[in-house]
């Protein structure tokens, strides 16, 4: 089983939105772009909402019937680790492996030693196709490096062997991450990861590396876009020497994780997948749930309550909301509106304040980092949020469309 070039990782909190999802990649693919979409929630995502993978795989299977969907598609037990792993195994078909947790555990000293032997031919030069400079790979590089990374390839491997051995290897796409740390990954550890990753059979199609920069959940990219620049493009050429190099499969690409709304290195990144002849995954899981705030916002009604509720019990509870996302948010709580004032604004002010447009003047990034963060609130509402969305289907469908298509999709391929 290969993924297609392109693929989208497209998360459902509540597993209401899968047409509206589905049918921003049919209006890509009208404009020449094959996109293969991948629904993704995480187990933290399933116990928060008190649903079962199943779920999000009948969501995906509906759409794709609806919306007469022939192209390829996969449901992704995302961020999974061995603890939580059993429970998505029947209804997934793709699985985000993440190791972020294992970078600098130390693996076996036997261990380390076998790694430094294997790549002991790198010493010296490393030069990499494509890249000017070549990489200075020294003894104490190479030991660094298997002390940092060799236990989290070891704990990719084992997860992999784990589902290898109730799925046939055939049957799903594996993808490894690293990116929910502090420390980004630089190009030639990203070389001997992979090295790793081959050596120990796990036959990774994406991977999701940290880059240099902030990619906080549903705002813009905050960092040197010309660092970023480098590191995307090096990352591309080295994983290029490195399938064959090792015998990785040969479609293997990056996976972009926390890509929502990453509007600053959308261009660069079509630039040099295009440059390369590359393909690339991208997830924008989270902005699925804020687009479905934002309908019911304009829908007005109770449906503008209950986006006014939400509001109200996230910032009371910021905190406890914030603590388990703390890599992948900046929230500066002093630009954040009172829940009294929230609640005298009509159903516009609220979306546009919500709504990441920029160059409107209500945009407020720390207004919407909090909501992406604020799920819970709304998986405890119960059938009150639910039905809410299915009695407003309509506008709140049209928001989630638009914005996959129109600042995302329209962006990152130029279209």
């Amino acid at each position: 089983m290969k993924i297609g070039k392109y693929s989208w990782g497209i998360g459902d909190r509540f597993a209401h939105q899968a047409v509206a999802q589905l049918s921003a990649f049919v209006k890509a693919k009208e404009k020449g772009i094959e996109l293969v979409p991948v629904w993704n929630k995480s187990n933290r995502e399933h116990t928060y909402v008190q649903s079962v993978p199943a779920q999000t795989r009948e969501a995906a299977d509906i759409a794709v019937k609806e919306l007469d969907w022939k192209g390829q598609y996969f449901v992704d037990a995302d961020h999974i680790n061995l603890n939580n792993v059993d429970k998505f195994i029947d209804a997934s078909d793709f699985f985000t492996l993440d190791v972020a947790d294992y970078i600098g555990k130390e693996a076996a000293a036997e261990d380390i030693e076998k790694f430094m032997a294997d790549n002991k031919k790198f010493i010296g030069k490393l030069q990499i196709p494509g890249i000017a400079h070549p990489f200075d790979v020294t003894e104490s590089l190479l030991k660094t490096i298997a002390k940092k990374f060799l236990f989290a390839t070891q704990e990719a491997a084992r997860i992999y062997q784990h589902i290898e051995a109730k799925k046939r290897k055939d049957k799903f796409i594996t993808e490894v991450s690293m990116d929910e740390v502090n420390d980004p990954q630089t190009p030639v550890e990203m070389f001997f990861i992979l090295q790793s990753l081959a050596n120990l059979k796990v036959p990774a199609q994406t991977i999701a590396p940290k880059f240099t920069g902030r990619f906080n959940k549903g705002v813009d990219y905050v960092g040197n876009l010309q660092k970023f620049e480098q590191e995307f493009e090096e990352d591309i050429l080295v994983i290029d020497y490195a399938v064959k190099e090792f015998g990785l499969p040969e479609n293997l690409k990056l996976s972009i994780h926390s890509g929502s709304d990453k509007f600053a290195i959308y261009p660069i990144m079509g630039k040099i997948i295009k440059k390369y002849n590359k393909g690339i995954h991208v997830k924008t899981a989270g902005t699925t749930w804020l687009e479905e705030v934002i309908g019911l916002a304009l829908a007005g009604n109770e449906a503008l309550e209950i986006a006014k509720k939400i509001y109200a019990k996230s910032i009371s509870k910021i905190d406890e909301l914030s603590a388990p996302y703390a890599t992948v948010i900046d929230i500066d709580k002093s630009t954040l509106p009172t829940a009294e004032e929230v609640n005298n604004w009509d159903g516009e002010k609220y979306a546009q304040t919500l709504r990441h447009i920029q160059s409107n003047k209500n945009f407020n990034p720390s207004f919407r980092q909090l909501i992406h963060v604020a799920y819970k609130i709304a998986a405890d509402m119960g059938d009150t949020y639910t039905n809410a969305l299915k009695k407003y289907k309509i506008i709140v469908g049209q928001q989630v469309s638009e914005n996959l298509y129109d600042r995302h999709i329209v962006v990152l391929f130029g279209l």
